[in-house]
């Protein structure tokens, strides 16, 4: 099982599980197994072959499974115990059970499983704005990070490169900077090539409260990413005026950071808390907004004696401080909406944010326990070894990547709250996310490929990391394979999965790791790193 429960022990009797079989018990925990077993068409019933109770007693994500002669019985904390129960269950069937219409009856094996996650944050961060992926594949992506039991969607829906949500206030933003007339193709380091190809898209905001019921039926909370101040090509593409120069520019086509910042005075903020209100509305609770921070280029403020002038207004000493107030700002805002703002380390590096304010230390683990030991929730999100858009081997043989080499054992060999911190400091660890950027993932297939299964061993991590990954790991391709899933095979790319080569040896994750590690020790690095 993947990933593997806290105790899992055989039992002698094993229980005759018929499609369309009853489930019994409180209403919220049916309709919760039921969403979890889609193809068992379970019916509600008052006494079922799955009998379902409520105990006070376990964490809301936790569950007691027991499967014998007499049927299966879960006990579950709440809905998202008794959906995470239903999973594991799933995984139980043999594999054909997860293909629509294989009907029929499956036995059960006897088990004994008591399960509850190790964080309470187990997340994929996904990237829709380099390459923007319809919302047919982001509940795809739901379903899969379901039967995995990851529990957090980070959906980047703002770069340089693009904008992909509806604004009815500012409606230039999905005219004008969801799309752009053509990508880069180069790797890094080579000529510019382009494919001049047209490239766009963006979701209505009846497509995010789509995606957001979808995903909290499944347990599934979204965060969505408005990356600001810097990352503003897509939005001044459309609104000029909001820009620290004022100056007209375009949809970033080319891969890489742009000076483009946003101004940090006051239509910025009315700007982006309409935005936000956008987006509440649509998305419904939303305990988490990413407002990014990261690799901002500060030197149009500083050449701008308006920008300079309102800083010194606030009495604050430069434009380092400025991006910590317009930030901090930021977060107030969402803070009156009930939701707590995320930030990339770079934010936490130049100080000055609200205390409930979550870091993801992108840079290195030393960044994410000077963020914990400082009193922030952390979310672990290390480029090595969660940046899922490296590549998993050094061959030309890999479709293109950013850098190289990330595998699954890497993944697995990973601990996002180490054992040498202090326990104070592990305390703060929510929990631990990969991350995918869709420069080189253009399509669902490629996105298949870089995911899977790199992302089981984040699940297994993110729960509790269970013993023979590998072994579990080869039985789990089966499961994939049933559902359609076109994952990175264990002895390579199939031939179809080669695409554009990949180029070994350009980016090298030692020394990336090295150099941006050593810029988190400076609070005026927000430079771009990479």
């Amino acid at each position: 099982m993947i990933p593997y429960p806290r105790l899992c022990r055989s039992l002698p009797s094993s229980y005759e599980l018929t499609a369309g079989a009853a489930v019994s018990g409180p209403a919220d925990l049916i309709g919760a197994v039921r969403t979890a077993l889609p193809g068992l068409d379970l019916l509600p019933g008052d006494h079922g072959a799955v009998d379902l109770r409520l105990d006070p007693s376990l964490g809301a994500e936790a569950y007691r499974l027991t499967v014998g002669s007499r049927g299966v019985e879960i006990a579950a904390g709440g809905r998202a115990g008794a959906f995470y129960a239903a999973q594991s269950l799933r995984q139980l069937l043999p594999h054909d059970s997860l293909r629509y219409g294989a009907g029929g009856s499956w036995t059960v094996p006897g088990v004994r499983i008591e399960d509850e996650p190790r964080f309470p944050w187990r997340g994929l961060h996904l990237d829709v704005a380099r390459h923007f992926f319809p919302k047919r594949e982001v509940m795809r992506l739901v379903d899969l990070m379901a039967l995995h039991k990851l529990n957090h969607l980070h959906l980047h829906l703002a770069d340089d490169q693009g904008w992909r949500v509806e604004s009815p206030a500012y409606p230039l933003l999905h005219e004008v900077s969801s799309h752009r007339p053509r990508s880069a193709v180069h790797h890094y380091g080579e000529p510019e090539a382009y494919d001049d190809i047209p490239h766009g898209g963006y979701y209505t905001l009846a497509d995010l409260a789509e995606i957001a019921a979808y995903a909290r039926a499944r347990q599934v909370t979204v965060v969505p990413e408005i990356d600001v101040p810097g990352h503003a090509s897509a939005i001044l593409a459309a609104y000029p005026s909001l820009g620290a120069t004022r100056e007209p520019h375009d949809v970033l086509d080319r891969w890489g950071i742009s000076p483009a910042i946003l101004s940090p005075l006051p239509p910025t903020i009315e700007f982006l808390t309409t935005i936000f209100d956008e987006l509440l509305g649509a998305l419904g609770e939303t305990p988490y907004v990413h407002i990014g921070g990261d690799e901002v280029v500060l030197d149009q403020w500083a050449a701008s004696a308006e920008i300079r002038a309102y800083g010194e207004s606030l009495g604050l000493a430069g434009v380092n401080e400025l991006q910590a107030w317009f930030l901090r700002r930021l977060a107030d805002a969402l803070a009156e909406r009930g939701s707590r703002a995320v930030v990339w380390d770079e934010a936490f590096v130049s100080g000055g944010l609200r205390q409930d304010t979550v870091v993801m230390p992108w840079r290195g683990q030393g960044v994410g326990r000077r963020a914990a030991a400082a009193g922030h929730d952390v979310v672990a999100t290390s480029v090595f070894p969660l940046y899922f858009d490296y590549a998993e081997a050094a061959s030309a043989d890999e479709p293109r990547a950013i850098g190289e080499t990330i595998t699954v054992a890497d993944v697995t060999a990973f601990d996002p709250a180490p054992a040498e911190w202090a326990q104070e400091e592990r305390d703060r660890v929510l929990g631990v996310q990969a991350q995918l950027w869709t420069e080189r993932v253009p399509d669902p297939r490629t996105l298949d490929y870089r995911l899977w299964p790199r992302a089981c061993a984040l699940a297994d991590i993110a729960w509790g990391a269970g013993d023979d990954f590998a072994g579990r790991l080869e039985t789990h391709l089966g499961r994939l394979d049933a559902l359609g899933v076109e994952y990175r095979p264990a002895a390579g790319p199939h031939p179809w999965q080669r695409r554009r080569p990949h180029r070994p040896g350009v980016i090298k994750l030692d020394e990336v790791m090295e150099r941006i590690e050593a810029m988190t020790h400076d609070p005026e690095s927000t430079r771009p790193s990479i």
